[in-house]
């Protein structure tokens, strides 16, 4: 525990250093390195973390669980939605669903103006994004996450869980409060849970993804 905080603090750190380069680097957090500390879930080389997985060309498709659970941890993760064919306009519809109870949401929003609870980015029909930091289908993009899990008193909850999310390195939301599972998340409980890829029907691909345990 000791040891792992400060690790995910410079971390954070550097997330924040590169939000201040924005202009000149616009996709400052692919291809992060894992910490010391950190459980890498996915390098392309196997599935043997997550059940219900398939590997595509070294990635990982919708769909799987991690075999492990989780309370407090940073999330970084990176995700690309297929472009179909004849240009037509994909949905892209997935979600990263920490503890399989609260969805951060993956779609092809890319263009739009206004964030919506809907939109990708938005903490799943609960908080839209601060921004619209969507890419276009066919490119590589990254979340940052950082999860502080409700806080119980036996079966009782004492405190909410707080999400902060860091989209293609722009922060789009900051330690916020969230008061109950989101979307088609599963009940809130005090045991810990597993990190589920949403399948919805689309084609999106995953790379690059590690979990560092924050206590």
């Amino acid at each position: 525990m000791s040891t792992r905080a400060p690790k995910a603090l410079s971390f954070l750190f550097l997330i924040g250093s590169a939000l201040a380069a924005e202009a000149e680097t616009p996709k400052p957090t692919l291809g992060a390195k894992p910490p010391e500390g950190a459980i890498v879930l996915f390098d392309g080389t196997d599935t043997a973390k997550w059940t219900r997985a398939k590997m595509e060309d070294g990635f990982l498709r919708e769909g799987p669980t991690t075999k492990g659970k989780f309370g407090d941890a940073q999330i970084h993760l990176e995700f690309n939605i297929q472009p179909l064919p004849g240009g037509k306009r994909p949905h892209g519809n997935s979600g990263v669903y920490i503890q399989r109870r609260y969805e951060i949401q993956i779609l092809n929003c890319h263009g739009r103006k206004t964030p919506s609870k809907g939109g990708c980015g938005a903490i799943y029909q609960f908080k839209a994004a601060d921004s619209n930091q969507a890419l276009a289908p066919g490119e590589w993009q990254s979340y940052d996450i950082t999860f502080r899990a409700p806080r119980w008193e036996g079966d009782k909850k004492v405190e909410n869980a707080r999400i902060t999310v860091v989209h293609n390195g722009v922060v789009i939301h900051d330690n916020v409060d969230v008061p109950r599972k989101t979307g088609h998340g599963q009940k809130e409980a005090p045991a810990p849970g597993p990190l589920h890829l949403q399948n919805h029907g689309a084609k999106v691909t995953y790379r690059n993804i590690w979990l560092l345990p924050l206590k």
